[in-house]
């Protein structure tokens, strides 16, 4: 397993980690397989989506906020629910398929770490096999 690690600078931002992934799975060795991403933590997620136009992770923060807006005056007391609730929404787990080294992403698609609770220093763990 690797761990990848992801500093963000906002308190909400999809980061672009495709290039990080793609070393992590240059350096497992694995040609053939499946790589799974992990995000350890309750107000953060992975996802996958498209990378060549930045107003497409600004419109999904966008519409993550007005799903679950930040003072709703939630019960949870950290202040933070509405970002534990786009974790939920978003997920912490990616899986993406590996053929001759490579990820098999769509000609668009990159691999975002979803911040909901920044700025902080975090990790994606990686499994390649």
């Amino acid at each position: 397993m690797q761990e990848i690690k992801v500093k963000t600078s906002s308190r909400e931002e999809l980061k672009d980690i495709t290039s990080e992934v793609k070393r992590a799975v240059n350096e497992s060795g694995v040609e053939d397989g499946i790589v799974v991403l992990y995000v350890p933590h309750t107000t953060a997620g992975v996802t996958i989506n498209e990378s060549a136009d930045p107003d497409v992770a600004t419109d999904i923060i966008g519409q993550l906020e007005n799903i679950a807006p930040r003072d709703k005056g939630y019960r949870h007391r950290e202040g933070n629910a509405d970002a534990h609730i786009k974790s939920s929404l978003i997920g912490n787990t990616a899986r993406i398929f590996v053929e001759n080294g490579n990820l098999r992403l769509g000609t668009w698609q990159g691999v975002f770490f979803a911040e909901f609770d920044g700025p902080r220093s975090r990790k994606v763990w990686l499994k390649a096999g």
